[in-house]
């Protein structure tokens, strides 16, 4: 189990209908019924979906409670307007009267197809049902039934002094760094304030998703949520902080090497920039180039695309302070070619794992994202799924 590690949760999985065969129905809950401290960050897109504009006005509402989570995929409910929102909503209430609990406390995540509506005939029916299954053995249908395109379900857990914090999460395709990038769910029996936990969210989620772009989309839906009960007392914040961050971390990971026809992840890493703010442009210019993405497909170590990219950045550039490595190995300064051990660059492009600096040599500034090369099966996955 990974969601239901942590004392107090529950969860379940199933197939409603949404999808063809596919789970697609899940639920993450309180063993009790009862509200827990709940805080989440969402996507920064303006067209944000409706399940999104629900949450976040509940949370806000509530001062920050949730007694469960509904979640379906298979159709975002993004694009469907005051219908969509209603949907929303009576997602949330079917799901509050399976549990016997206020739906003021019950929050809505969806994933999937843009503008269709939600089919609520099975989701209003497979409701009850899968109220009826929760229990912490569940977290494993519940992984599986909140994933869209993914291949496989992405789990975490970290287990601290006086505390557990564990963790689901989706996400392939349609993810760029601006916030959560993917759904997330994690939870813990820690205690800690409201304000703590948000600040700490928000902290993790920008130095671990946030740093994943793979095709530099970002979703309407994008979520990611904490909910804390408290069975085990208050926590050292700095020790949770530190799991928080590692759980979001190895979710991450694991959504990177799962990306849509993802054959290299690479580590990219700008460094010497005039600011952080602007290393972290240029990471995300580079990352988001088709022609840099099919260059890593190829396995070719075509610098001088990072550079082009870097360049049309936006940001300070001097090509003649610039480097480029590959695996350690610099392959160009000063905006040209440099003797390098090439035999020893093409072994380390062959990898699945290929790490890159792009130094500027203006200051202090580094930024790293995790970027994914683009190759067929990124085309022939996204011309078919609307």
């Amino acid at each position: 189990m990974s969601v239901t590690a942590a004392l107090g949760f529950v969860a379940a999985g199933c197939h409603a209908g949404i999808k063809r065969r596919r789970p697609d129905l899940a639920l993450l809950a309180t063993d009790d019924g009862r509200p827990v401290t709940a805080v989440a960050v969402f996507t920064q897109n303006k067209f944000a979906a409706p399940p999104v504009l629900l949450d976040r006005a509940r949370l806000a509402a509530n001062g920050g409670k949730a007694s469960a989570v509904i979640v379906n995929s298979g159709n975002a409910n993004a694009g469907t307007g005051k219908a969509g929102l209603a949907d929303a909503e009576r997602m949330g209430q079917a799901a509050a009267d399976a549990l016997g609990v206020d739906p003021e406390t019950v929050l809505v995540c969806s994933t999937g197809i843009i503008g269709t509506p939600l089919p609520m005939d099975v989701i209003l029916k497979a409701t009850p049902r899968l109220a009826k299954k929760l229990s912490r053995e569940g977290a494993e249908d519940a992984a599986r039934a909140i994933l869209t395109t993914d291949k496989v379900a992405k789990q975490a857990v970290v287990r601290g002094s006086s505390f557990t914090l564990g963790g689901m999460a989706k996400g392939c395709g349609m993810i760029a760094p601006n916030m959560a990038t993917m759904l997330a769910f994690l939870t813990t029996d820690a205690e800690l304030p409201r304000d703590t936990l948000q600040r700490i969210l928000a902290d993790a989620s920008d130095r671990t998703f946030n740093t994943l772009n793979v095709d530099g989309a970002t979703s309407t839906n994008d979520t990611a949520m904490l909910f804390a009960s408290g069975r085990r007392g208050k926590a050292d914040p700095a020790e949770f902080a530190d799991a928080v961050h590692k759980v979001c971390e190895e979710l991450t990971l694991q959504m990177a090497k799962d990306a849509e026809g993802m054959t290299k992840m690479v580590m990219l890493k700008v460094t010497g920039a005039a600011s952080d703010a602007e290393a972290r442009t240029a990471a995300k210019n580079i990352a988001e180039n088709n022609l840099v993405k099919c260059s890593w497909y190829g396995s070719d170590p075509y610098w001088g695309r990072l550079l082009g990219a870097a360049g049309s950045a936006g940001i300070d550039f001097d090509p003649d302070k610039s480097s480029v490595a590959y695996g350690g190995i610099i392959v160009s300064r000063a905006g040209t070619n440099v003797d390098h051990d090439a035999d020893a660059v093409a072994r380390h492009m062959k990898n699945e794992k290929i790490e890159i600096e792009v130094a500027l040599g203006l200051g202090k500034g580094q930024a790293q994202v995790i970027g994914i090369d683009l190759g067929p099966g990124y085309i022939k996955e996204n011309s078919k799924t609307s």
